[in-house]
C-alpha cells in the first residue's frame, strides 16, 4: 500500500467546510447504515439545487416581486410526481401605478395583475391555480376565480392555469371551445393555439378526438359506446356531440 502524500493528510480534510461535503457527512453520521457514499453524494446535489432554486439573489428580483413555488406545467397537483418550479412573479410595477394614476379602476387592475401572474407562470414553465393566485393577492378563490373569467372574457382569450390545461378543478370545457373556434369559426389550428394557449400538437390531438366521436356518432353510435371506444370522459363526449348536432349533423327533413 502507497504511503498517503503529507500534503493530502494537511489539505483533504477542509473539504469537509463546502456545503456539500458537509450534507455528504451529515447523512454518513446519523445514517451510516442507510445510504452509501454514491447515494450521499447524490442526495446532497439535489438539495443544493433545492437550495439554489428557492434563494435567489435578491438581484434577480424587482421591487414589486415574489419568488413562489408553482406546479411544473407538465406535471399535476395530484400527481405522485408532482413537480414544483420556483418562479418570480411580478405583482406590482411602475407600470401599474401610472395606470392607477390615470384613473384606471382596480376591478380592472385585479384582472390585469391575475393575467400577468398567470402568464408569467407559464413562461416559467409553470402553472398557477387559483388557489395560488387567492394566496398571492390575499383574495378568495371564488374572486380569484371570478376575475380571472372577466379577463378572459373581455379579451376573447384563455389564461394558463391548470383547470383548462389539464382538465382540474370545474374548469374543464377548453376542449370543446377549441373544437368550436375550428368547426364553428372555421379558424385554422394555429390562430386556435394561440387564441387558447394551447401548443398546436395539443390542438391537434382534441381535433383528432373531436373527428373521432363525429365518425362513430354519425354512424349511430350511442355516447355510452363512444365514451368506452374513444376513452374520453363522457361529459366531453356530450359536448362534443352537442357541436355535431347543432353545427355538423345535416337536420332532418320531414316530408
Amino acid at each position: 500500500m502507497l504511503p498517503v502524500p503529507n500534503s493530502v493528510k494537511h489539505y483533504k480534510s477542509a473539504h469537509k467546510r463546502f456545503l456539500k461535503p458537509a450534507i455528504e457527512n451529515f447523512f454518513k453520521t446519523e445514517f451510516e447504515k442507510s445510504f452509501g457514499p454514491n447515494i450521499r453524494s447524490f442526495i446532497a446535489d439535489e438539495l443544493i439545487k433545492i437550495f439554489k432554486e428557492n434563494n435567489r439573489d435578491i438581484n434577480t428580483l424587482k421591487p414589486g416581486q415574489v419568488l413562489w413555488n408553482a406546479i411544473h406545467k407538465d406535471t399535476r397537483a395530484d400527481s405522485k410526481n408532482m413537480k414544483l418550479v420556483p418562479v418570480i412573479l411580478t405583482l406590482v410595477n411602475d407600470d401599474d401605478i401610472s395606470k392607477l394614476e390615470n384613473g384606471l379602476k382596480i376591478f380592472e387592475h385585479k384582472q390585469n395583475v391575475v393575467a400577468r401572474i398567470l402568464k408569467e407562470a407559464y413562461a416559467q414553465e409553470a402553472l398557477l391555480s387559483m388557489r395560488d393566485v387567492s394566496l398571492l393577492l390575499a383574495m378568495s378563490f371564488q374572486d380569484a376565480s371570478s376575475i380571472r373569467k372577466s379577463y378572459e372574457e373581455k379579451h376573447k382569450v384563455e389564461l394558463p392555469h391548470p383547470g383548462n390545461l389539464q382538465d382540474m378543478g370545474p374548469c374543464i370545457t377548453h376542449k370543446k371551445q377549441i373544437v368550436y373556434k375550428h368547426v364553428v369559426e372555421k379558424k385554422d389550428p394555429l390562430t386556435v393555439a394561440k387564441e387558447t394557449n394551447h401548443t398546436i400538437y395539443a390542438v391537434d390531438n382534441y381535433l383528432r378526438d373531436f373527428n373521432r366521436v363525429k365518425t362513430l356518432y354519425l354512424d349511430g353510435k350511442d355516447q355510452g359506446y363512444i365514451h368506452i371506444v374513444t376513452k374520453l370522459s363522457i361529459n366531453l363526449v356530450a359536448q362534443y356531440v352537442n357541436i355535431i348536432n347543432r353545427y355538423v349533423k345535416e337536420p332532418t327533413i320531414t316530408v
